[in-house]
């Protein structure tokens, strides 16, 4: 039925965006799972997003928000909850009295360098590795995932 359906809706050839989204998804469950499955706490999709959306350098919450795409409470809340969890730390701003800086604690750093890992697994389970290192190339050279996250607050 999910076929059907899916044909329906998108023709017989369902849009790329779409598949990157499924495959995103897929690969968020299964990497989420492992990582508990290693000993790391419970993580939501949400949470394991602002990972993604994080960089070497400290970065403002409002920031932060912008590149989630979320509210700024909303992006407070997920902060918060990985600062419970000891995988985030917010630090003063030495630039802007008053600021505040999201980082990753070295926990954090930690669980990064376990799912980077986990992810390499699962792209091995994938297919031929030809193949996945053909799309790695092609879906790296797309303009917004060259230039990634916004750098005007990286130094």
């Amino acid at each position: 039925m999910v076929g059907k359906m899916t044909a329906r809706r998108f023709g017989a050839r369902p849009p790329l965006a779409r598949l990157l989204l499924l495959a995103s998804r897929w690969f968020d469950e299964q990497s989420r799972a492992e990582l508990e499955r290693r000993g790391w706490p419970k993580l939501s999709a949400a949470q394991t997003a602002v990972f993604a959306h994080l960089s070497d350098f400290p970065v403002p919450p409002a920031e932060l928000a912008r590149r989630l795409g979320n509210t700024r409470q909303a992006t407070s809340d997920l902060v918060q909850g990985l600062i419970r969890l000891g995988l985030l730390e917010m630090l003063d701003d030495p630039a802007r009295r008053g600021g505040r800086l999201v980082c990753v604690t070295q926990r954090g750093v930690r669980l990064a360098q376990d799912g980077y890992v986990v992810l390499l697994k699962l792209e091995e389970q994938l297919a031929d590795a030809e193949v996945v290192k053909q799309l790695h190339t092609l879906l790296a050279g797309l303009p917004a995932v060259a230039t990634g996250p916004s750098k005007s607050q990286d130094p």
